[in-house]
């Protein structure tokens, strides 16, 4: 049985204040995150294998964008985004 299948997944946006190495300024981004939120119980076709592995799941959060453009119209470079954790535990 595959991972994806213990997980429902749905895409959200949170705000994050990233400053931008190039001009120096911070600005508020909003960034996607996929989450993964763990199903209530398994599919009935599920072995014992997969019954010790869903039984040690977690739900958590992965972020999707790893650069943004710099809001300043002067600027507008494109920086990774490294501030911010890339995978979140719920």
């Amino acid at each position: 049985m595959d991972e994806r299948e213990f997980y429902t997944e749905r895409t959200e946006t949170k705000p994050a204040e990233l400053h931008c190495p190039f001009c120096r300024r911070a600005y508020t981004y909003q960034l996607r995150w996929v989450v993964r939120a763990k199903k209530a119980s398994l599919p009935p076709r599920a072995s014992s294998e997969d019954k010790a592995r869903f039984a040690k799941a977690r739900s958590y959060m992965v972020r999707a964008d790893d650069a943004v453009s710099c809001q300043e119209p002067r600027c507008r470079k494109r920086f990774e985004v490294t501030s911010v954790q890339s995978v979140v535990l719920l």
